[in-house]
């Protein structure tokens, strides 16, 4: 994912966050909101529950990777928040990957 893809202000966060337009599962909730920037961005929320540092950034590069290679194709004008909930750690990066894929394309059906 490239750096200008990413959101990184915490009122830009809290924005699409209170915007309440969500999809949720047992792993992921997904917010979305519109932007004025004809790009999509995103930003990964993790809680300190999940794990150390280096458990917590793994599981941050692999839902970067798989939003990378997922053949989805996103609203150009979107910012996309993913709060990632600790039931996580009871997956592999496969199962990660089918959740997440489907929720997105729940959202973007």
């Amino acid at each position: 994912m490239k750096k200008i893809n990413i959101i990184k202000k915490n009122y830009e966060i809290n924005k699409i966050i209170n915007n309440k337009n969500c999809i949720k599962n047992k792993y992921f909730s997904i917010y979305s909101g519109k932007n004025n920037l004809n790009k999509y961005r995103f930003a990964i929320c993790i809680s300190t529950k999940i794990g150390n540092a280096v458990e917590r950034n793994k599981v941050k590069r692999q839902i970067k990777d798989i939003i990378d290679k997922s053949n989805l194709i996103f609203n150009s004008s979107y910012d996309y928040v993913i709060i990632i909930k600790k039931e996580i750690n009871e997956l592999n990066y496969q199962e990660k990957k089918e959740n997440l894929i489907k929720l997105f394309t729940k959202m973007l059906d």
